[in-house]
């Protein structure tokens, strides 16, 4: 990655004109771990504020970023998942030309949606635990960001019962198998709905 609060304002240059384009009534700070508070900017319908943020809570070490967003339209990131939100931090490692096992040293997060997703993924893996060792078939997650996969495997793993990803790219998933199972035998993917009028309806120029 780029100097860490030179790659502050490259974040920041790139959400500028993502919210300006987009007409998008957003607030966002690009928090940056150890570093020296790199300056703010404004912009017509967004503020963003590049600052120094020791507790940022985004990766490990010196020049993690932490993106958080606020304003009125906060909603079309976290739609479907937060599917806009973890779109703009994907872009953003790219941006930074981060290796994918880096990628968690940049994290976005809009009105504590993260938070409330974590304590989500936390019951969804209470209940599959018990729906596998009930029915003694595996169970299939929803397609989830590489972040949120590794969060699952650790909790899953406190049950003792076996995990592994499946699928390419975005549409990876976990997969929570019974005691004693197969993980390498083929499991069918779950089948996400698409809504493409509501996203366009959502960027439309207001």
């Amino acid at each position: 990655m780029d100097e860490p609060t030179q790659a502050a304002q490259t974040i920041a240059r790139f959400l500028q004109t993502f919210t300006s384009s987009g007409g998008l009534r957003l607030r966002f700070r690009v928090k940056l771990r150890g570093a020296k508070a790199a300056g703010d900017a404004r912009v017509a319908e967004a503020r963003d504020e590049v600052s120094s943020a020791a507790a940022a809570p985004a990766g490990d070490g010196p020049g993690a970023l932490f993106v958080e967003f606020s304003g009125p339209d906060t909603p079309v990131l976290v739609a479907r998942n937060g599917e806009v939100l973890n779109a703009l931090e994907h872009i953003a490692a790219k941006i930074l030309r981060l290796e994918p096992e880096e990628h968690d040293r940049v994290s976005f997060d809009a009105d504590h949606f993260k938070a409330n997703r974590d304590r989500q993924m936390r019951e969804w893996a209470a209940a599959a635990i018990e729906r596998v060792r009930a029915t003694g078939r595996p169970h299939s997650f929803p397609a989830m960001s590489s972040r949120e996969r590794r969060m699952l495997h650790m909790v899953l793993s406190e049950s003792g019962l076996p995990t592994a990803s499946s699928g390419e790219g975005a549409g990876r998933f976990v997969v929570l198998y019974p005691a004693g199972a197969d993980t390498s035998a083929p499991v069918v993917a779950p089948q996400p709905r698409r809504d493409a009028e509501g996203v366009r309806k959502a960027f439309r120029p207001r």
